[in-house]
């Protein structure tokens, strides 16, 4: 065993010398490899996959952008509060929150909604309130081209 200058075959503090120690640098360097990156869930990729589908196949700029805040890590996605929905929507409008409603507040007023994501509590408001819960593949089946729909959150 290599031996320190004081002619200990431990150094300072225990310590055993470089050169007989197992890991090295050189040892520990690993190949990088790209981490997987995007959703996981295999129902929310074939949502994404089918907004871009439809986005180039309709020219609908609507829908990708939708596809794009999907792709966002979860915390970053949108969350959306009834109150702001109720703010900032009319009667009879078309809306799409690319992320999760919550149910603060109240709804005053009918539309027809469509979410990645509904809380119980808004849902049961949603209903209350007389609008039409909508999932997105069926929103884009009936409005392909993505007109009147506003995107809110």
């Amino acid at each position: 065993m290599p031996e320190w200058p004081n002619g200990q075959g431990r150094g300072p503090c225990g310590l055993v010398p470089a050169r007989v120690r197992t890991s090295s640098p050189a040892f520990h360097k690993k190949i990088k490899m790209a981490k997987p990156t995007g959703p996981t869930n295999p129902l929310l990729t074939g949502l994404i996959e089918e907004l871009k589908k439809k986005s180039v196949d309709q020219k609908a700029n609507l829908w990708r952008k939708v596809a794009s805040d999907l792709e966002r890590p979860t915390r970053k996605r949108r969350i959306v509060n009834l109150s702001k929905i109720d703010n900032y929507t009319k009667e009879n409008e078309t809306i799409v929150v690319p992320g999760k409603v919550l149910g603060a507040g109240n709804l005053n007023h009918k539309l027809t909604i469509s979410a990645y994501q509904f809380s119980n509590s808004a849902k049961d408001k949603l209903i209350k309130a007389g609008a039409k819960i909508i999932p997105l593949n069926e929103l884009i089946r009936e409005s392909p081209k993505g007109k009147r729909i506003r995107i809110i959150g």
